[in-house]
């Protein structure tokens, strides 16, 4: 495939994928429309997306529903800037997402904490 520029923020993107290998987004969460029009997104902007469309899917959905949904993700190694995590002045802020990843709250009282329990233990 030809390197293409991104719509949103036209940096040049190039998909390498082919039958036998995936595209670099495929690890991604699979929660963005899918649809014939639909043009590919650098990193930085699909990730933004994403990040953007599971923020109003929690704000949407039932705890459990995003719970379970959240769930299909647990195992996923590696954490996605603008997905599961900002960055602050140098410190990680986790989603909201993450925290769902993570499946119960920890009790420390985090800021995105998605299950109502932001007190410290």
């Amino acid at each position: 495939m030809p390197n293409k520029n991104c719509p949103q923020c036209g940096e040049t993107l190039t998909c390498n994928a082919t039958q036998d290998q995936p595209c670099w987004c495929a690890g991604y969460p699979a929660i963005m429309p899918i649809s014939a029009e639909a043009e590919c997104l650098c990193r930085d902007c699909l990730t933004r997306a994403i990040g953007r469309r599971i923020a109003e899917m929690i704000t949407s959905r039932s705890h459990q529903s995003m719970l379970e949904y959240a769930g299909r993700y647990r195992s996923d190694g590696d954490l996605i800037e603008h997905i599961d995590y900002t960055l602050e002045a140098g410190n990680y802020v986790f989603s909201a997402w993450y925290h769902l990843k993570r499946g119960t709250c920890c009790g420390n009282g985090c800021r995105n904490c998605p299950y109502g329990s932001n007190v410290s233990v």
